[in-house]
């Protein structure tokens, strides 16, 4: 059990997500970000599976077949996809919604800084578009106009930069 180091690696992403989101224009957001993660629920798996190289949620999968703290974190957190699935009221089955644009801010916001923690030194620009892409081959309950937006942004982090991306999502904030 790591609380220590798991402590400080939820810290410092939480940091750099707001960071990252005062740049994108959404500094409310930023200051929220996360909060969950403090919880016991979300807290205890986290020490417990703590590697510090890669969600601690990847290794309770790994060891029980599911991350109850991702449940938990999933269900509370609005910047994840996860989050938007509904029952169609047409269909009668659940399916993905398309996620407000702020949220999809924030969720790129998270998964930069995401790839700056895991990343270290080695972090490069198109380090969270190659995560993703490497997520879309499995099957993922992300809305098409959703995921076309996302992989957008991160193509667009990977080709020009930083500097053209947050100020892009400063324009499409408003």
């Amino acid at each position: 059990m790591h609380p220590i180091l798991h402590f400080r690696t939820i810290t410092h992403h939480r940091h750099m997500v707001m960071l990252h989101c005062i740049k994108a224009g959404i500094p409310l957001q930023g200051l929220l970000h996360d909060l969950s993660k403090y919880s016991p629920a979300e807290f205890i798996p986290g020490a417990l599976y703590y590697q510090g190289t890669r969600s601690p949620n990847e290794e309770e999968r790994e060891r029980n077949g599911y991350s109850k703290a991702w449940m938990h974190h999933k269900g509370r957190n609005k910047h994840h996809f996860e989050y938007w699935n509904d029952v169609n009221p047409k269909t009668k089955q659940y399916e993905p919604v398309e996620m407000p644009t702020r949220y999809l801010i924030e969720m790129f916001c998270d998964r930069v800084a995401a790839s700056k923690v895991y990343r270290g030194k080695d972090y490069r620009d198109s380090d969270p578009l190659d995560y993703y892409l490497a997520g879309v081959k499995r099957d993922r309950p992300i809305h098409p106009k959703t995921a076309k937006r996302l992989h957008f942004l991160l193509k667009m982090l990977a080709e020009k930069g930083e500097d053209v991306t947050f100020r892009y999502l400063r324009h499409l904030k408003k």
